[in-house]
């Protein structure tokens, strides 16, 4: 699987810097502060937590408030420049409201904000980097390289899934779940360690002869059905064939 996600990065690689520049053109037609006026009254989604600090003020040195946390949709209320930032006047329902720098702030419909998050996926790391290509999902249903993005996020929970399954096995002792006749894939499937993945809306399927977790392959099968003509196509139909043959569910109807 590791090798899966390598050539999935590798085509997001290739494809970005071209993708990014046409962005940067379309971008470059309008004027800075007709763009900042444009922004005052939209809702936006924070995404990169490491820059979301929500702030008394327009500042990077004033008093911090509350991190925002990734996901939170924010409305836009004012634009200032600070300390070679861009900062937002946002409110934060239910109750919060101060200033965040912009660069935590992606647009759904910023043509360079989806280039933004498509690089931010692919140089994040770890369970960050699963949350990350689910909010680019989320935002961007029709990006040109959401069929890239799909297939890396079906191979990273299905990386993930091979850790957990070491995981469950180590953790869940054979007597204890002896104990009370409870079935075994039913302590397999409230492993608590698969939490924050149900959080995401990922669906784990359980292999009771192996003990081990496997994605639906949800992502994949988008892949094969809304983008069959596409370079990731004949890779997501692979991992879906393989992941029928895991779960014994070959030729099924």
């Amino acid at each position: 699987m590791r090798k899966f996600t390598a050539l999935t990065l590798l085509l997001l690689f290739l494809f970005l810097p071209a993708y990014a520049q046409k962005r940067r053109t379309a971008r470059s037609k309008a004027s800075a502060p007709a763009a900042r006026a444009s922004e005052i009254g939209k809702t936006a989604v924070v995404v990169d937590e490491k820059l979301s600090i929500l702030r008394v003020g327009p500042s990077l040195f004033a008093e911090p408030v509350h991190r925002i946390q990734r996901g939170r949709t924010v409305r836009i209320q004012d634009v200032k420049e600070a300390d070679g930032v861009r900062f937002y006047k946002v409110t934060v329902p239910p109750k919060y409201y101060g200033w965040v720098q912009a660069d935590a702030v992606f647009f759904s419909s910023r043509t360079a904000d989806e280039t933004r998050l498509a690089n931010l996926v692919v140089a994040s790391t770890g369970f960050e980097k699963i949350e990350i290509a689910r909010q680019f999902l989320e935002l961007y249903p029709k990006a040109e390289v959401r069929p890239g993005i799909l297939l890396l996020y079906g191979d990273l929970i299905e990386e993930a899934a091979l850790k957990l399954s070491k995981d469950a096995n180590s953790r869940l002792k054979r007597a204890e779940l002896a104990a009370t006749g409870a079935p075994l894939h039913s302590y397999f499937l409230n492993f608590n360690m698969l939490d924050r993945y149900r959080k995401e809306g990922i669906i784990f399927l359980f292999d009771p002869k192996a003990k081990a977790f496997h994605y639906d392959g949800a992502a994949w099968s988008e892949i094969v059905q809304s983008f069959p003509k596409s370079t990731e196509a004949a890779e997501a139909k692979h991992r879906l064939e393989s992941l029928a043959a895991k779960m014994g569910t070959a030729g099924a109807n």
